[in-house]
């Protein structure tokens, strides 16, 4: 029984760090450059981005919950991306079109990398995209995770206990 219960706790450590691990692997990497500008996407539709080179190519990589390359999103699932590649006007303006889901979830990012016609010889821009990415675990999306996870560990104490109870009667009697 010693060896079993062993092997029941080493099975419970592995799956706890998985439930940690999990979130990590979930979040979208979220493009970072002199050359990137981002932009938290409310609505469907057109987001034009100023200040690129004219004729440069401009790669859009949208990040949000259930992005996908089809409709560029659908709810309720993980934190991914998909990325096109447009090309920038005579002006300097590339323009994604962002279809969100009917319900959208969470915080979506459109991050605009190209050639930006306002970055120094020293590689800094004078442009937008300076406000930090959301990253990290929802609570609230955790919760049912957290309340299972409490259940199975209390319902395995509770063996725990009944069992070296039962086991100390047992001796007790003899």
């Amino acid at each position: 029984m010693k060896l079993n219960l062993t092997k029941a706790a080493a099975a419970l450590a592995v799956a706890g760090g998985l439930l940690l691990a999990a979130p990590v692997a979930a979040n979208a990497y979220v493009p970072t450059s002199p050359n990137t500008v981002t932009v938290t996407v409310t609505t469907d539709g057109p987001v034009p981005v100023s200040g690129f080179e004219a004729g440069a190519s401009v790669t859009f990589t949208l990040i949000g919950r259930g992005i996908t390359g089809a409709n560029i999103a659908t709810a309720n699932l993980p934190v991914t991306s998909a990325s096109v590649t447009k090309t920038a006007d005579a002006s300097g303006v590339a323009t994604a079109v962002v279809d969100l889901p009917a319900n959208p979830s969470g915080t979506y990012t459109l991050a605009a990398t190209g050639a930006r016609a306002d970055v120094s010889a020293s590689g800094s821009s004078n442009a937008g995209g300076s406000s930090l990415p959301a990253t990290g675990v929802d609570a609230n999306s955790m919760l049912g995770i957290w309340v299972g996870g409490g259940a199975l560990v209390l319902a395995g104490a509770t063996i725990a206990v009944a069992t070296t109870v039962r086991r100390n009667r047992a001796e007790n009697k003899a």
